[in-house]
């Protein structure tokens, strides 16, 4: 079947951006950038690679966005082949359409190859979202120069990072702030799913690619097995995350207690604000959850292999960026080894019945999420501003 292909821009009145999604979360950015920028310009056209959020903006994606979301070594290996045809029709597609801009988004295994791939195109180039080399494996920062026009930043402390690599970067403020994850309404919840004010709600997040969900949800369920008789009126509910949503519903049909499924990101919310605790991956969804004020924990694995090799190169005390924000162990972390059911129920145990320990996460974690505001106006319009000056650029250099 041939693949979409986007035409070239008629005239400069209606320049092409092209952006480049990754993975769910880079979904979100994407579609909240793309609303930035056709609030202060409507006749920007959009083309690229993303999912259901981008899509909704508009954007046709030139291929299925679950062909990228994938991590951890050994779970991409088997599909090499597949990423390097993808990677070699994205850059084809750019070349082709001659975007006036290419934003690509997170995902940097995938969007920095096609940085390097389209470079003698000599069109400008955005990324968003760091690379988190200062994480792990800070030698490949030597790599990055001439990657992109302008690196745009998540995190307050990343471009003092890159600034002491000579490469200038810019902070925008962490689009969670402007997700609604705070504008939730627990009564609402509560009378959609007719549950009583004693019900223990439970938010369990197991991730949103496939190899996060194979191996955290087994997990969960065991961890759900062992809270139930200690945890009267426990009731889970687990987001669904795009691409991986009929893996969840599949991975959670065998459950001891079966899970309040819910799809739409207002429903989330309301859920968010209904619930007494929540167990995450690691990501962006403990930034939401911060939001709503819901004390948690963040529990991860992936393949062993993948693991031992990580160790090897993580320079960062903390996977939770939470914590890395606070520079101290605010939510506790359950990762590979620790990651057990028996771990994580003893420590859901204490969230759920210490109401002076959540409170006390809770405190500290919205400290932390104050750090995230963007330096002016949200994030997603300090992140469009930037893309509009590479923009500028483009058309004064044509």
């Amino acid at each position: 079947m041939a693949l979409p292909r986007h035409a070239p821009t008629p005239d400069l009145a209606a320049p092409l951006i092209y952006l480049v999604a990754g993975e769910a979360s880079g979904d979100a950015l994407g579609a909240r950038l793309i609303a930035a920028l056709r609030a202060r310009r409507p006749d920007l056209r959009f083309a690229g690679i993303g999912g259901e959020a981008m899509a909704a903006q508009g954007l046709t994606s030139l291929f299925p966005l679950r062909e990228l979301a994938l991590m951890g070594l050994l779970e991409i290996l088997p599909r090499l082949r597949l990423l390097r045809r993808r990677l070699a029709e994205t850059a084809a597609d750019i070349a082709a359409c001659r975007p006036a801009v290419v934003v690509t988004i997170d995902s940097p295994g995938f969007t920095l190859r096609v940085l390097r791939a389209i470079a003698p195109l000599g069109i400008k180039r955005a990324h968003y979202v760091a690379p988190q080399v200062w994480a792990w494996r800070e030698s490949r920062v030597r790599h990055y120069p001439g990657l992109w026009d302008r690196l745009l930043c998540l995190l307050p402390f990343e471009p003092a990072f890159f600034a002491r690599h000579d490469l200038p970067a810019i902070f925008v403020g962490h689009p969670v702030l402007e997700s609604g994850a705070d504008q939730g309404e627990a009564a609402r919840f509560r009378a959609r799913h007719a549950l009583p004010p004693e019900a223990r709600i439970l938010i369990l997040m197991p991730g949103s690619r496939r190899t996060e969900t194979a191996r955290l949800l087994p997990i969960l369920g065991a961890t759900l097995e062992r809270l139930r008789p200690i945890v009267p009126g426990l009731v889970p509910v687990v987001p669904l995350a795009g691409p991986v949503a009929e893996a969840v519903r599949a991975g959670t049909a065998a459950w001891p207690v079966p899970p309040i499924l819910v799809s739409d990101p207002a429903e989330k919310y309301d859920a968010f604000a209904a619930a007494a605790a929540a167990l995450t991956k690691s990501g962006t969804s403990t930034l939401e959850l911060a939001m709503a004020r819901v004390p948690m924990l963040v529990a991860y694995r992936v393949n062993p292999l993948s693991a031992a090799i990580a160790r090897r190169l993580v320079t960062v005390r903390y996977a939770s960026i939470l914590n890395l924000l606070a520079e101290a162990p605010m939510v506790p972390e359950f990762i590979q080894e620790a990651c057990t059911p028996d771990r994580l129920a003893d420590a859901l145990r204490g969230l759920l019945t210490d109401p002076a320990a959540a409170a006390a996460q809770v405190a500290a974690t919205g400290a932390a999420l104050a750090r995230l505001r963007a330096p002016a106006g949200t994030p997603s319009e300090a992140a469009a501003a930037a893309v509009l000056d590479l923009l500028a650029e483009a058309v004064a250099g044509s």
